[in-house]
């Protein structure tokens, strides 16, 4: 005898594990910076982040802090920043107001796409 529940259970799982990978797929996720993590560089005029998926501007955002300076200890300080989307709408651009001084710094970012999920991270580089 045909069994409907023998049918459909499968195709139930199949389904759900298909849309599982989709949400799942639709968090954007940061594929490269400039400067990479852990680089050292020249003080840059912009810091460039690009994602997987297209940002939804008004709830993505990023900081900047100075976690040290040579030959100083601190507190982490705050670096004034603009931050933009790119005209490619994956990029996210952080214009720092004054070139960077030498010393180690962090980028704190929080990236949304579509599905409205924050995504969060960080990564770090030296000013020489």
């Amino acid at each position: 005898m045909f069994s409907i529940r023998k049918f459909l259970l499968p195709i139930a799982a199949a389904t759900s594990i298909l849309l599982f990978s989709v949400a799942a797929q639709a968090h954007p996720r940061l594929l490269t910076s400039d400067p990479q993590a852990n680089a050292e560089v020249a003080a840059p005029a912009k810091i460039e982040l690009h994602f997987s998926e297209t940002l939804t501007t008004q709830f993505s955002g990023a900081k900047l802090v100075m976690t040290g300076m040579p030959g100083m200890s601190h507190s982490p300080m705050p670096v004034d920043v603009k931050v933009s989307g790119g005209e490619d709408g994956k990029t996210m651009v952080i214009t720092p107001a004054k070139p960077p001084m030498s010393g180690d710094y962090r980028v704190e970012w929080r990236a949304v796409s579509a599905d409205t999920h924050p995504v969060t991270g960080d990564f770090s580089f030296k000013v020489k």
